[in-house]
């Protein structure tokens, strides 16, 4: 039973990753731009469902979606002022401010909420299921995640495919000249990306401490840059691919941190990564564009 509670766990991990690997692959998908701030948007939403329910007493539901409409604001607030006004720059530009605001994050919860690390309550209420007389225990916390995760797939696959929004977005991700003058509003259209991205990583944040439950300034940034793992593993501007990445990615680390080493675990993840890179350089289900010169 060992190796299927490894598992099960590894999915669980891979579902956090996948959730915040959704915001990275559609806000490159459309923006053409890699968000570093991703991981630590996930950071303040946490933060958000600490005071909300640990200090203020409110219902963890409450929490949580007060933690999405900040985090939501908050994507919007970083597009508008840090990326908006670099639409047109290079991309080391657009890199170098998104670390920035990356750092401007952490320093800003720094000063607010101190170094020490935080008991984060787990907003979770399903109580754990026992299988096979008691040998394998599956927490409330990994139902949730693995069943957000597939949810949220389920319904972002449907919202691009099927709604007005939507089709904006996989218009202005094909050809942005091209969908201006078709009529679509492109600012309008990148900016609800960072506000589906963000809300995504309130989310993902809110399952991540629920599980492993300690916040500080720096818990996002390690998961933050996994996620971005998981989204090239699987094709980055690949929604499908994202959640493929994540979950993969996830079980690979728990793996390895059963059967090989905890302190090699992260080693091995990124190895993966760059043995995939070199056999198929687009990821899992990535697909190769020729650009005309």
């Amino acid at each position: 039973m060992g190796f299927i509670n490894y598992l099960i766990n590894g999915i669980s991990l891979g579902s956090v990753y996948a959730i915040i690997a959704l915001g990275y692959t559609m806000v490159y998908g459309i923006a053409k731009m890699l968000n570093f701030a991703h991981g630590d948007v996930i950071m303040i939403g946490s933060y958000v469902v600490f005071v909300t329910v640990s200090t203020m007493g409110f219902p963890p539901l409450v929490g949580i979606l007060v933690a999405v409409l900040a985090c939501t604001l908050l994507g919007m607030t970083i597009e508008r002022i840090a990326y908006k006004p670099l639409r047109g720059a290079s991309p080391l530009a657009v890199l170098i401010t998104a670390i920035g605001v990356s750092y401007l994050l952490q320093n800003v919860a720094l000063l607010i909420f101190g170094a020490d690390t935080k008991s984060f309550t787990s907003v979770v209420t399903i109580p754990a299921i026992k299988l096979a007389d008691g040998q394998m225990t599956i927490t409330g916390e990994t139902i949730v995640t693995i069943l957000t995760c597939i949810i949220i797939m389920l319904g972002l696959t449907t919202f691009i495919n099927k709604s007005k929004a939507g089709q904006a977005m996989l218009a202005v991700s094909e050809d942005r000249g091209a969908a201006t003058l078709m009529g679509i509003n492109v600012n309008g259209t990148i900016a609800l990306t960072f506000a589906i991205g963000s809300a995504l990583a309130a989310i993902a944040g809110v399952l991540l401490c629920s599980a492993y439950p300690s916040l500080t300034p720096y818990t996002g940034s390690m998961p933050g840059i996994k996620a971005f793992v998981a989204a090239v593993f699987g094709g980055i501007g690949s929604i499908p691919g994202a959640f493929i990445g994540g979950i993969l990615l996830g079980v690979i680390e728990i793996l390895s941190k059963a059967y090989i080493s905890s302190q090699m675990s992260d080693a091995i993840v990124f190895s993966v990564l760059i043995i995939v890179l070199l056999v198929k350089p687009t990821g899992i289900l990535g697909k190769k564009i020729n650009e005309k010169v």
